[in-house]
């Protein structure tokens, strides 16, 4: 399942915008009860305007509240952007560090936070739990954990180390792209071979080729398509 996944998001990344482990914790933080869409659409300006720590860490509570507040919960997120930027600057150079232990311990990061972190700034393997990692993994019999932190040792035991981040990825693209919660498009799903759970969601092929979202529908219904005439996803 994982190499057809991979077969599948040959391109799948971390979909917030960045371009330093500072402006990726910044990014992750907004991403809270909000689409990545949104966070890319608000963090151009904050970070043009916010670049370093110490910019967080000073920053007007008043204007960085009117700068994040379409991702919601701007109040929440503005004192852990301004204690973040406060926290770096007093405990580490003004620098996000690159450790989970240290991670954690800053304001707004926690455990799924730091392992985004890890893997997309620093290319340390960690296995991002997230609502839609969680669901899918559930779905695929893969776990019956429903603790995050349980779930990516689960996981974890389950998956070399090195496939750990692009692991996330894969997962967490077919489950905006896909294996939807409510209405999964079964019958377009490269995994249906192979899933537990196929016929959650509509199986005749036509039907559900229109719930597969995304720029890569095409491929990805094509894949479905040549895997119902028996070719196997990630198998050479």
């Amino acid at each position: 399942m994982t190499r057809a996944l991979a077969e599948g998001y040959p391109d799948a990344h971390c979909e917030l915008d960045f371009t330093t482990p500072l402006e990726l914790a910044v990014a992750t933080i907004l991403s809270a009860q909000c689409t990545d869409v949104r966070v890319n659409m608000t963090t151009p300006a904050l970070f043009a305007k916010y670049r370093t720590a110490a910019d967080y860490a000073g920053a007007d509570r008043l204007e960085l509240e009117e700068m994040i507040r379409p991702t919601g919960f701007y109040r929440n997120k503005t004192t852990s952007l301004i204690g973040l930027g406060a926290a770096l600057v007093e405990g580490f150079g003004g620098e996000v560090p690159a450790k989970l232990e240290d991670l954690v311990k800053l304001p707004g990061i926690g455990r799924k936070t730091a392992n985004v972190i890890l893997g997309n700034a620093f290319g340390v393997p960690g296995i991002t739990v997230d609502t839609h990692f969680g669901r899918l993994v559930r779905r695929w019999k893969w776990t019956e954990e429903e603790d995050p932190v349980k779930v990516e040792h689960a996981i974890g035991a389950l998956v070399p180390r090195r496939d750990w981040t692009m692991l996330s990825h894969w997962v967490i693209f077919h489950g905006r792209r896909v294996c939807h919660a409510r209405k999964p498009a079964c019958g377009a799903c490269l995994l249906f071979r192979d899933c537990p759970s196929y016929g959650a969601g509509p199986t005749e092929p036509a039907e559900a080729a229109k719930l597969v979202k995304g720029d890569e529908a095409p491929h990805l219904i094509d894949l479905a398509e040549r895997t119902r005439d028996g070719y196997r996803p990630g198998k050479q």
